[in-house]
């Protein structure tokens, strides 16, 4: 388990699988991340545009209902929000879309968590 003595950082995860938004949220707290969840891009982006300070970092799934993880993307893009963006997906496919080369990483969905925590403290800087 990895705690930061710093002040938490915090991560939005936009999943709109409930039971992976759960399993974010209790491995990333354990690793001393603050989690805030939006369950598609349309969540997301009002609680961007409405929250005074930006997440440190955005998980991003890409295949969710009202607003999917591409056009989420675009929007972030055009509202030029800097954190960095992982788009965490269980597609491949979607690897070399132009919108996904804008994201900072690229992890494809798995059991095993450790890939995708890794990329976190990496861009974080916290490792």
């Amino acid at each position: 388990m990895y705690l930061n003595t710093d002040i938490m950082k915090k991560i939005l995860v936009i999943e709109d699988d409930t039971r992976l938004q759960k399993l974010l949220t209790d491995e990333l707290t354990d690793e001393g991340y603050e989690i805030t969840l939006a369950g598609d891009g349309k969540e997301a982006l009002s609680l961007i545009k409405g929250d005074d300070v930006l997440p440190d970092l955005i998980i991003l799934d890409l295949r969710m209902p009202r607003m999917d993880g591409m056009e989420t993307m675009g929007h972030m893009l055009k509202a030029r929000v800097n954190v960095p963006i992982i788009i965490h997906t269980a597609y491949a496919s979607y690897k070399e879309d132009p919108l996904a080369l804008a994201a900072d990483a690229y992890v494809i969905k798995s059991h095993d968590l450790t890939e995708l925590k890794n990329t976190i403290h990496e861009l974080l800087g916290d490792r």
